[in-house]
């Protein structure tokens, strides 16, 4: 491996290398170490004779930040003996690192990588490599990626990358408070590192502007509930206000940000003079920007999974609203267990026994009673003594809906109610759950949902199967259960499909010889088809290969996923000598990514769900027992152990 290293202090840009600077690449032949330098050089006559650059390999150096525009500074490109070409081709494959130290001490290391933009016009090697971030101080890789954006309309894929990367990750390594204030600095500074041209002023705003526009678009209203964000967005706006006459260039840039930001009022670059300009229309546009608006309590619009119980041990879920009344979860519980509104009752009860019944405009969701106790279903008549329901009594009283129901339409509600929640998870919420293991649930609120539908939904089947007693019917569901996961399949459901294979697979429905003794050949031979894709052997192989293979939209087994980023965060180290790792951030951002991938479509209307609100009812509000113990209980009641 070549190792280069920038000894700078502070960091040169290249505007910096000057007529009085020898920039020079040498490589002993007999040791194959190369070392960049940068020197003054001494006695030099002609002040006319521009900068030396030696090149004596045909590696592109053109990326790295410190020769950027060494092409445009008089450079003299001095060819080497063919030899010395010939031996360089087989030192291609060799990695080389750049160290950039300042003040003795390394602030970002890049790494030579071949380039994956498009290809390099003939006769030119200079798009064939770039240099990418290993690991860096946050200031010096943002530093960096701010030099590496340019102004086109599609940047190359390494920059987008490397863009994306930081704007998921920042997170890791400082504070949204932080990424403002270094994004506030670049903005406004006059001068970097002592000289700037004056056409680079602008040039450097927009790349500053553009970063915030891309981070505006990936965040969307997650930016809506950080303070400093909101204030920075209005800052910098302000910034671009003020700056818009001196540099019309930044009025695309000024109207982007008026569409971010909700102003309904469009102006020209003659209003931004500043004889036009005048405080009241600042006032005014403060007042009009409905984006940073505050959209009131998260607590409002979130929404989660209440439980309510009917025994001891089953509950029925009901995805509702945290603002949701008593009555309002009361109807759809009703609807559940077919029992008359106006008949029953909701119970607040405390872990410590304290029974409290909730009236019909009380709030039924309460984040101190999710914390300290539960909801019970109560029936009025028995109010007085406010008993819940007796084990086993309600299932007894319903009928077994789901066997009159069609296969492909219950996995098409399945399909639909899964995409509803896949489809509201962030990206950053798969980051926040890696490294914020504590205090993180206002952050994963949407993850945290999924994960806990597949839960339901693999205790769903075991419920479903285990309080049918009649081995005719009970040998029917299990084969209307191995045809739905099928159906799941083939819809790309794969978060359902593993919930239900798993579910079928439960100690307690697994044990049941009677039922899979009679479950016919061709069902048992789908079943372990389809149990193939779950096998855990050689990290999921059967299973990845599959979901490769299926074009978006599709929805992953998020467990899965969520364990893939978590080995890459365990396996490797967050900060290297006091750098971030950006390495590791990269392999967790590329992993994160999946989701975009998987949403690129939108499920169309060929496997629409048709209008069923008997099935949809039963398929969003799914009533389970959540306790193994009771599982297995039924189990062995429906078939006592021989």
């Amino acid at each position: 491996m070549y190792e280069e290293e920038i000894e700078k202090s502070p960091i040169i840009s290249p505007t910096e290398i000057t007529n009085n600077t020898l920039f020079s690449i040498e490589q002993d032949e007999e040791n194959s170490d190369k070392h960049v330098t940068v020197t003054e050089a001494e006695g030099v006559a002609d002040p006319q004779a521009g900068v030396i650059c030696k090149l004596q390999e045909r590696d592109d150096i053109g990326r790295i930040e410190l020769v950027q525009k060494l092409a445009r500074e008089n450079c003299q490109f001095l060819q080497t003996d063919k030899k010395e070409q010939e031996k360089s081709e087989h030192q291609d494959d060799e990695v080389t690192t750049v160290q950039v130290k300042e003040q003795d001490r390394d602030v970002l290391v890049l790494k030579k990588v071949q380039s994956c933009g498009p290809a390099p016009q003939a006769g030119s090697a200079e798009s064939d490599w770039r240099y990418v971030v290993v690991s860096g101080t946050p200031e010096k890789i943002l530093e960096h990626l701010l030099n590496d954006l340019h102004l086109e309309e599609v940047q190359d894929k390494e920059t987008e990358t490397l863009l994306d990367d930081f704007l998921l990750t920042y997170t890791v390594f400082m504070t949204t408070d932080d990424l403002c204030q270094a994004l506030l600095r670049h903005y406004s500074a006059k001068k970097y590192q002592g000289k700037e041209e004056n056409s680079d002023v602008p040039c450097r705003k927009r790349k500053v502007l553009h970063l915030v526009s891309q981070w505006i678009a990936l965040y969307k209203d997650w930016l809506h509930e950080d303070e400093h964000s909101k204030m920075f967005l209005k800052t910098i706006y302000r910034n671009v206000l003020d700056d818009v006459y001196e540099y019309p260039i930044l009025e695309k840039e000024l109207k982007e940000f008026q569409k971010i930001l909700g102003m309904h009022r469009r102006h020209t670059v003659d209003e931004y003079s500043p004889q036009r300009k005048n405080k009241a229309l600042f006032h005014q546009f403060s007042l009009k920007e409905n984006w940073l608006q505050h959209r009131g309590t998260v607590t409002e619009t979130e929404e989660i999974f209440c439980h309510v119980y009917i025994t001891e041990h089953s509950y029925v879920s009901v995805k509702a609203k945290v603002s949701s009344t008593a009555h309002e979860i009361l109807r759809v519980v009703a609807e559940k267990i077919q029992h008359a509104e106006e008949d029953l009752a909701l119970v607040a009860v405390t872990f410590s026994g304290e029974k409290h019944e909730l009236q019909p405009h009380d709030l039924a969701i309460s984040k101190s009673l999710e914390a300290s106790g539960r909801i019970y279903v109560y029936r009025k008549d028995l109010a007085d003594t406010l008993n819940p329901f007796a084990e086993n009594e309600e299932s007894q009283q319903r009928s077994i809906r789901i066997l009159g129901m069609n296969t492909w339409d219950i996995a098409l509600e399945l399909m639909n109610f899964d995409w509803s929640l896949f489809n509201s998870i962030h990206e950053q919420e798969l980051i926040y759950f890696t490294f914020s293991r504590q205090g993180s649930g206002e952050h994963t609120v949407n993850l945290s949902l999924l994960l806990q539908r597949c839960n339901e939904v693999q205790l769903w089947v075991a419920t479903e199967i285990l309080l049918c007693s009649q081995l005719g019917k009970r040998v029917q569901l299990v084969k209307k259960f191995i045809k739905i996961a099928a159906h799941c399949k083939a819809q790309r459901n794969l978060n359902s499909f593993f919930a239900i294979v798993m579910g079928l697979n439960t100690a307690s429905v697994s044990r049941l010889s009677q039922t899979w003794e009679k479950i016919p050949g061709k069902f048992k031979k789908l079943f372990s088809e389809l149990e193939s894709l779950t096998d855990p052997s050689l990290n999921h192989k059967a299973y990845r290969d599959a979901f490769k293979k299926m074009k978006p939209p599709k929805i992953p087994f998020m467990p899965l996923l969520l364990k893939d980023v978590t080995f890459i965060h365990e396996g490797n180290k967050t900060f290297l000598d006091n750098l971030v790792n950006f390495e590791k951030l990269h392999m967790i951002a590329d992993t994160v990514r999946t989701l975009r991938h998987c949403r690129t479509n939108q499920f169309g209307g060929d496997i629409s769900p048709k209008e069923h609100p008997e099935l949809k009812s039963y398929v969003h509000h799914l009533c389970v027992i959540d306790s193994q113990q009771a599982l297995f209980a039924l189990s062995h009641r429906i078939e006592p152990r021989v």
